[in-house]
């Protein structure tokens, strides 16, 4: 699906040259999609920065689920990108995260299972024995009563897999 240039409020955390590092709020969708044709962030980085229209997926290197905040990094140039892209392959560039999840966690871990679309409902991801490998790395920041206060850190980066 080709996006078209919206205009769009940015939270630019940082931009140069070669790249931006974009502030992702909260229920903004990062690319088109079925549901989504338009009102995205490559939307938005299309009227920013047109010449994002040659760079592979509007410079986008990483996205994060619609509804998690957090700074995402997009190249400005296809070099930049060819970069970027090999670096987060290579592990080069973590993606870290801190999130609440439900229950009280005794310590930190790793969670190894692989991942695919759920067998009934295809908008959600599940742990699947034939699925794609998907690794998450957490440690525990605080413990209340009902939560867990968490650092993750993905080896992988699989949809929804946080």
């Amino acid at each position: 699906m080709r996006a078209a240039p919206e205009p769009m409020a940015l939270d630019v955390a940082y931009e140069d040259d070669d790249l931006l590092v974009i502030n992702k709020a909260a229920g903004l969708v990062v690319h088109p999609g079925a549901g989504n044709p338009a009102g995205t962030l490559m939307n938005g980085l299309l009227n920013h920065a047109p010449s994002l229209e040659m760079v592979p997926r509007a410079g986008i290197i990483h996205r994060i689920d619609k509804e998690t905040s957090g700074l995402l990094l997009v190249a400005k140039t296809v070099t930049a990108h060819t970069a970027l892209v090999r670096l987060l392959a290579d592990r080069n560039i973590a993606r870290n995260y801190l999130a609440v999840c439900s229950g009280v966690l005794t310590g930190g871990g790793t969670i190894n299972e692989p991942m695919a679309r759920h067998p009934v409902d295809r908008k959600r991801m599940s742990v699947q024995r034939k699925g794609k490998p998907a690794v998450t790395h957490y440690t525990v920041i605080e413990r209340f009563r009902a939560f867990t206060y968490i650092s993750v850190k993905l080896e992988t980066g699989r949809t929804h897999q946080i």
